[in-house]
Order: C-alpha cells, then sequence, then structure tokens
C-alpha cells in the first residue's frame, strides 16, 4: 500500500457534530488535507499532548504508552489505512524485541499515541484521493483559517448522517412509516468514531 506522511494541522468543533472535533491532517509535502471527525476524550488527549501539557494523572493513551514501554516494544509509525463506509481505520506499527507487529486501532487513538511518541503518521495513497481535499492558498500565501476550512470541507457521510439525511427526507415526503423505522435505527445506531 502507497502511503502519504502528514501532519497535524489543528482541532476544531465539528460544525455537522455536535460534541464532535475535527481533526484536520495535512500532507507533508503537499496541499492535500484530510479531515477526521473524532470524539471530545481523544480531542482532548491529542490537544494536551501537543500543548505539552500534563494532566494530574495519566489519561487512557498515557496509559497505553506506559503499557507499551513496560513490555519493550515501540510504536514506528501509524497509518490510516482505510475508508469503507464513512468510517476511517487506522493501524498502529509496533516493533518488539524480536519482530514487528501490526495493531488495528481507531485513527483517534492511533493519532493520540503517535503524538505521545513522536512518531510518524501516515495516510493510505488511496485514502487520502477518497477523502482529502485539496488545500488553496489565500491571496497572502497564507492558509485560511482552520474553523473556516472546517466548515468548508465535504467529508463523507457516516452511517449516522445518511440516516438522519434520509430521515429528514422520509418526513418531507411525509412517509412516517419509514421516518419511523429510520428513527429507530438513529438510535440503535448511537455515535461511533470515525
Amino acid at each position: 500500500m502507497e502511503k502519504v506522511q502528514v501532519d497535524i494541522l489543528g482541532l476544531s468543533t465539528s460544525p455537522s457534530s455536535a460534541g464532535a472535533y475535527a481533526l484536520i491532517l495535512k500532507e507533508t509535502n503537499g496541499k492535500r488535507k484530510l479531515p477526521i471527525i473524532i470524539g471530545a476524550f481523544e480531542a482532548q488527549s491529542i490537544a494536551l499532548e501537543l500543548e505539552g501539557m500534563k494532566p494530574p494523572r495519566p489519561l487512557t493513551h498515557d496509559l497505553m504508552r506506559n503499557i507499551i514501554d513496560l513490555f519493550a516494544v515501540s510504536l514506528n509509525e501509524v497509518c490510516i489505512n482505510e475508508l469503507r463506509d464513512g468510517t476511517f481505520y487506522a493501524k498502529l506499527t509496533i516493533e518488539g524485541l524480536s519482530e514487528t507487529q501490526e495493531v488495528d486501532s481507531r485513527p483517534s487513538d492511533a493519532i493520540a499515541l503517535a503524538v505521545r511518541y513522536g512518531a510518524p503518521i501516515y495516510v493510505g495513497e488511496e485514502v487520502l484521493n477518497e477523502a482529502g481535499v485539496i488545500s488553496e492558498d489565500d491571496e497572502d500565501g497564507d492558509e485560511t483559517d482552520l474553523k473556516e476550512e472546517t466548515e468548508q470541507i465535504k467529508k463523507p457521510l457516516t452511517r449516522l448522517e445518511q440516516l438522519q439525511t434520509s430521515l429528514k427526507e422520509a418526513i418531507e415526503k411525509e412517509d412516517y412509516e419509514k421516518a419511523a423505522k429510520l428513527r429507530d435505527d438513529i438510535r440503535k445506531l448511537g455515535i461511533m468514531d470515525q
């Protein structure tokens, strides 16, 4: 799989998902950006580490780092390697004493660990082609405000967003039987991390 190294451009509240955040990744040697919607806890964990702030007690990602260190292994890199049904998937590459292993992860957890280790973050070329957006520089050559950019990014619809859109359409068409079924599907689904 061909992969592209990315950097964390920033975190912003997500205009499309209440209580969630948009993590914006930007390819290191290019203009493409990848927005990923993550939960508030993961956003806080990433932000605290990026700011160099240490909480009085270890957060979950600090605990994970401590366990990885205890077993004398190291995190070499993380890669967001798949986008399926609007959900991103990632892998951690962990090197042990005798071999290298890949471990499945949510992208938000993988990135929270990567910032703790200073490990490189990659995105599969196919994922970046499918969900990335090309950044345009403003007239001064500086990038536009992150919040404005986050609002303009069209990300793949999550299953929840697809259901909510279908529900709105069913109500507008006065198809209340279909609307009731969609409402029940939304309640079952809940909100999941991407």
